[in-house]
């Protein structure tokens, strides 16, 4: 018995069959092509879920971009990259056509499951996990439990402000891979992407690594904050640059200690995420599996 596991994001959809021990049997994936809106979207999703049916499926968990009201089913906010997805009610339209039991989640909750089930938060009571990408986004595991917000959308950390050059601006403009794309692009006037600018790092280019550990100032900038608030035992570094490993975690961890009180520190631990791309499937794995199942790692809504 298995899973079907979406995960949509703008640029890819990664998809696949998970099983109830949380094994990926099957992982494929097909481009997103966003701008074409939501039909073509729905589209895609029909052939990838027609591919994959058959009688020993239980359910379709979905990971998706954007504010998701897990609880409705329904897409409630965020940047509107695929035209029609917000105010898309995903699950109503799947369990109609398929007659199947649906969920949907938030990717970077979804990946934040993942990981605790099967990566780096596995056997953690507490972590925060931050995805660096276009933006930054955010899951929170207290007490093993995936806290959701009054709203079910708790956790975009990426619109926090932090003073930069004292004005109050948006943590993810500073912080984010995209940010980092910009500060290359204004220091050197090489549009680079995040893997080409770390392949530069990687080769002791000093402008760049001075580039990069501004970015990672700011970057701390708004970490510090999330520390205060939720002393965490652990924070997982998810999206592309989590790649960098040990170079990142190091120059994250040099950077906090100029900022945060030596006790929110002490039992702090930084660790790149485990699984990957494949976090996202996996935690919508678990969602529908803990849903049909009784999964035994509750949710807070």
């Amino acid at each position: 018995m298995k899973v079907i596991s979406i995960d949509i994001g703008g640029t890819e959809i990664k998809y696949g069959l998970i099983s109830k021990e949380g094994e990926i049997l099957y992982s494929a994936m097909v481009e997103t092509e966003a701008t074409k809106g939501i039909e073509n979207l729905l589209e895609k999703l029909y052939k990838i879920i027609d591919e994959l049916n058959s009688k020993d499926i239980l359910g379709i968990g979905i990971s998706a971009t954007g504010q998701i009201d897990s609880e409705n089913g329904k897409v409630v906010g965020g940047t509107d990259i695929i035209p029609g997805w917000v105010g898309t009610n995903l699950v109503e339209i799947l369990e109609k056509k398929y007659q199947l039991p649906v969920t949907i989640d938030n990717d970077v909750n979804c990946a934040a499951l993942g990981e605790l089930w099967k990566g780096a938060g596995l056997g953690k009571d507490n972590f925060l996990c931050l995805t660096i990408g276009t933006g930054i986004g955010g899951g929170i595991v207290i007490e093993k439990n995936l806290l959701k917000g009054e709203s079910n959308i708790a956790g975009e950390f990426g619109h926090m402000r932090i003073c930069v050059d004292g004005s109050s601006k948006i943590y993810q403009d500073y912080a984010s891979t995209t940010a980092l794309i910009r500060l290359v692009f204004e220091k050197t006037g090489k549009k680079l992407n995040g893997k080409q600018i770390f392949e530069e790092v990687n080769k002791k280019n000093e402008e760049y690594i001075s580039i990069v550990e501004k970015w990672i100032d700011y970057f701390t900038d708004g970490l510090v904050n999330l520390i205060y608030i939720f002393n965490p035992r652990l924070i997982i570094i998810g999206g592309g640059v989590s790649k960098q490993g040990d170079y990142l975690k190091k120059l994250i961890e040099i950077s906090l200690e100029t900022k945060v009180m030596k006790n929110y520190l002490a039992l702090l631990d930084i660790k790149m995420a485990e699984k990957g791309n494949e976090a996202g499937m996996l935690g919508a794995g678990y969602i529908i599996l803990k849903k049909i199942c009784n999964y035994n790692i509750k949710m807070i809504y």
